[in-house]
């Protein structure tokens, strides 16, 4: 193969060219009673004559008996069925009427045709016919691309067949899951080529994606739109940052869907809609209770969830339509399916780089509530030791983790909380708010742990084999590790000492 027709997986290519070099002969018939009958009509003193119909057989026998007596039920046409192959090799050309109307003009433009979609299990019974017909009778290849799924097999690793009785009723997958829950739920753990172990927690997982999907419209649409109110800060900058965030995902899937790696895809926008959108931006955006939204968030808002259904569309075709058609006023005729996703060629990557670090800042001081048990209605400040590097977002962290103010400080408060994002040091001032003898305990223990991880690292570039044999970017890394411990130890020594002094 040349690979003027492109197999994926490419290790298929192996498949196909050893059942070609490998030809066997093939029986033409089937005990079937459905499908093409074979179109050889037996004689009554023995011989036999094919034709298409059974008058053109009646005049043919005549002519080889020289009986012109000879009537149509004095002729016996086999039983038998041509083998389903035999007709579904010329399924690429007849779909275009190709082979009673060659060269009509649908033929002429569509073929060959682009990508054929179909299990590894048929490469040499129907891909491979297909092709030896479309090379015999149009002179050309019938498709391009051929991307080859994996098989659905039980939990055992065995085949689904209605013998083994291991094949569950896809009607009523769907009916407890959802037609996209059940297909996006299978898609996601379908590498191409790889067989899947079917499990009902697949389309659970679908359906689950499904109901987040119908939670975020609901929140969106149910919010009050009050043109007259400004953009709070916090959501111009979250904003920026999603249109950042959304045209980089975008781009991904473009990459991946010109790779034909369909899961991967399908997870690239699973993500950007569970973790990104939902449990991000959303929040980020959000009103407070009882409050209404500026306008311009809103369209934003609307504008990003419109973009979303239309990359999540591909795999989850009912649920998308449906809420496109009611995210707002569509005309007759009008359809997600052939809408098209502009694709914006510039990402501002520091941004999207900038807020992981967010992200890690507003973990931590969460955490630190969760952990001193202080309650989300009462204010905290965060304060910077140093260079603040993510500055831009101090609106969207305050109003995150409900604080009074983010301030740049030489040295942290006696008795804060602190923790390191990255060589950047954080802190919380808690003043009479925890329990002085229980967090000196809790982070003595954290130190000893951080001490011991730290002995590791050293211990580790001390070893001269290790250090020459192992890679750079391995040795460099764990550098990063021994300077990052570092850093931790000498902060949590600072925090208690501070407390015992308080």
């Amino acid at each position: 193969m040349n690979d003027d027709l492109k197999f994926y997986p490419a290790k298929y290519k192996n498949t196909y060219k050893n059942w070609l070099e490998n030809i066997k002969d093939w029986c033409i018939s089937r005990q079937l009673w459905w499908g093409h009958r074979i179109p050889a009509y037996f004689l009554p003193e023995g011989g036999y004559v094919v034709a298409a119909t059974p008058e053109e057989a009646l005049k043919l026998a005549q002519e080889k008996t020289g009986n012109p007596a000879l009537k149509i039920e004095d002729l016996r046409q086999d039983e038998d069925c041509l083998d389903t192959w035999f007709s579904s090799w010329l399924w690429p050309i007849s779909l275009f009427d190709g082979i009673l109307n060659p060269g009509n003009e649908e033929i002429n433009y569509y073929y060959p045709t682009s990508d054929l979609v179909t299990g590894p299990d048929i490469i040499f019974f129907w891909v491979a016919r297909m092709i030896m017909a479309g090379y015999e009778y149009e002179g050309k290849m019938p498709f391009k691309n051929v991307y080859f799924t994996g098989i659905v097999r039980d939990k055992l690793g065995r085949k689904m067949s209605k013998s083994l009785g291991n094949s569950p009723d896809p009607l009523d997958l769907i009916d407890r899951y959802g037609a996209d829950g059940v297909r996006m739920g299978m898609m996601l753990s379908a590498p191409a080529g790889n067989d899947i172990l079917f499990d009902d927690a697949l389309c659970e997982q679908g359906r689950n994606f499904n109901n987040k999907i119908w939670n975020a419209f609901r929140l969106i649409k149910g919010w009050t739109v009050d043109s007259t109110i400004e953009q709070p800060e916090a959501a111009a900058t979250a904003v920026k940052w999603f249109k950042m965030q959304l045209d980089k995902t975008i781009a991904e899937m473009d990459d991946l869907f010109g790779k034909y790696r369909l899961s991967e895809a399908m997870m690239a926008v699973y993500k950007l809609f569970w973790d990104e959108f939902s449990s991000w931006y959303l929040e980020m955006v959000k009103p407070g209770y009882q409050q209404p939204v500026d306008k311009s968030t809103y369209l934003s808002t609307l504008g990003f969830f419109d973009a979303l259904l239309r990359l999540l569309h591909p795999f989850m075709p009912f649920i998308t339509e449906e809420l496109w058609q009611h995210l707002c006023d569509r005309t007759d005729g009008e359809s997600l399916m052939v809408s098209p996703l502009s694709m914006s060629a510039l990402v501002d990557e520091d941004i999207i780089r900038e807020f992981e670090v967010v992200k890690e800042v507003i973990s931590n001081i969460r955490s630190i509530r969760l952990q001193k048990n202080i309650a989300q209605k009462e204010p905290l400040e965060l304060q910077v030791v140093g260079e603040n590097p993510v500055a831009a977002f101090d609106a969207v962290i305050i109003k995150m983790c409900n604080l009074s103010a983010v301030t740049a400080v030489e040295a942290k408060a006696d008795g804060a909380a602190a923790f390191m994002v990255g060589t950047t040091e954080f802190a919380v001032p808690l003043g009479n708010m925890i329990d002085v003898e229980a967090e000196i305990a809790r982070m003595e223990a954290e130190l000893k742990h951080k001490e011991g991880f730290l002995q590791g690292v050293l211990k580790k570039l001390s070893n001269e084999k290790f250090v020459n044999n192992a890679p750079a970017a391995v040795i460099e890394m764990e550098r990063k590790k021994q300077a990052d411990a570092e850093s931790i130890i000498s902060s949590l020594r600072e925090s208690i000492a501070a407390l015992k002094k308080a």
